[in-house]
C-alpha cells in the first residue's frame, strides 16, 4: 500500500538539506535559476513547509513555528561563509514562504483526508495461506 506520509518524509527532509547546504554554502556554489532570488527563496521554503505539513499533517502549526525559526537561524548561519551576509528581509522572504508552503499543505492535507476512506471502511485483503 503506498504511504502518502512517508514518502512526504522522505521528500521534506531531503529537501530541507538541500536548502540548508544552498544557503549556507559560498555564494560560488548557489544554483543559478531563471527567476529572482527572492522567488527562489520563497519557493524552496513553500515547498519544504507543503511537504512537512503533508508528512505531519496533526503539527501543521509546529512545522509553521519550526521553519520560521529554521529561516531565520540559516540567514544567521550565514555568517559562518565570507562570500555570503545574512539579511532580515531574506529570512522574511523564506518566512512568507513558509507560511503560504503551510497553507497550500493544510488544505492539500484536508482534501486527502476527505477524499480517503478511513481505515475503518477500507476492505481488509484476505490472507492467502
Amino acid at each position: 500500500m503506498f504511504k502518502f506520509s512517508s514518502v512526504s518524509r522522505v521528500l521534506a527532509w531531503s529537501l530541507l538539506f538541500t536548502v540548508f547546504f544552498v544557503t549556507i554554502s559560498p555564494i560560488g556554489l548557489r544554483p543559478h535559476t531563471l527567476t529572482t532570488v527572492n522567488l527562489d527563496r520563497a519557493a524552496a521554503f513553500a515547498a519544504v513547509a507543503m511537504l512537512f505539513v503533508l508528512a505531519y499533517p496533526d503539527h501543521w502549526k509546529r512545522v509553521g513555528l519550526l521553519l520560521i525559526g529554521g529561516a531565520v537561524l540559516f540567514e544567521i548561519l550565514q555568517m559562518i561563509s565570507p562570500t555570503r551576509h545574512a539579511h532580515v528581509e531574506d529570512a522574511l522572504v523564506k518566512s512568507f514562504g513558509v507560511l503560504v508552503g503551510v497553507a497550500v499543505g493544510y488544505v492539500t492535507s484536508y482534501v486527502v483526508a476527505l477524499v480517503r476512506p478511513p481505515l475503518a471502511a477500507r476492505p481488509v485483503p484476505a490472507r492467502k495461506d
